[in-house]
């Protein structure tokens, strides 16, 4: 089941990608900063591969990236923003999303302020739901969308540039796996694992 499902992530990934260029990379990360569970860990490596093979740059994938976070993030800080804390509250564990995290979410506004949505958007697992928050705090929408690209853009370069080393030790990896398809699943696996590890271990924290 669980194999199932990884498979079906990263063809889904592979295929957005694929088919749209850059703007599947803006809408899948689209989809991630809406609060989906779709993980940046896998679109963005996967995008900076397809720079090494010269169908993408670099900078303009990250700038993509960042622009999706923003583009995803609009509609969970408008969700916060008008729906408040007992919307979210009620409806956050469908995206995964608990009752200790939004009060982690606080404590962390109510020491840093705005700068909350610079810092987390440069944190795994954080970052996905950060917006949410930060609506329900009201935030001002400029320096939420200023906040939330600046410290993006960082992300999703650093994700992409490992995308692209990887795929310059391709020919090395391929000693080890003998077929591209299962080199390009081993990283979707990977990126997933750790998607979800991240996620857990925070959680574990937090709860603390």
């Amino acid at each position: 089941m669980v194999e199932t499902l990884i498979a079906k992530l990263g063809l889904f990934v592979i295929s957005v990608i694929s088919a749209m260029g850059y703007l599947g990379v803006m809408l899948l990360m689209a989809i991630e900063s809406a609060c989906i569970p779709l993980p940046s860990e896998v679109i963005m490596p996967f995008s900076g591969y397809l720079v090494y093979t010269g169908q993408f740059n670099l900078w303009i994938v990250a700038l993509m990236g960042a622009i999706g976070c923003n583009v995803g993030s609009a509609v969970a800080y408008e969700v916060g923003y008008f729906g408040g804390r007992r919307l979210v509250e009620r409806y956050g564990s469908y995206i995964l999303l608990t009752q200790t995290e939004l009060d982690w979410a606080d404590r962390f506004f109510a020491r840093f302020g705005d700068l909350t949505v610079l810092i987390s958007r440069m944190l795994p697992v954080v970052r996905t739901f950060i917006a949410l928050p930060a609506g329900i705090a009201r935030m001002p929408r400029f320096r939420f969308h200023l906040y939330t690209f600046v410290g993006s853009f960082p992300w999703c370069l650093g994700l992409a540039y490992l995308g692209m080393k990887a795929g310059e030790h391709w020919n090395y990896l391929g000693k080890y796996f003998h077929e591209f398809d299962k080199v390009i699943g081993a990283v979707i696996v990977i990126g997933i694992i750790w998607f979800v590890w991240s996620h857990w271990r925070h959680r574990l924290r937090v709860a603390r």
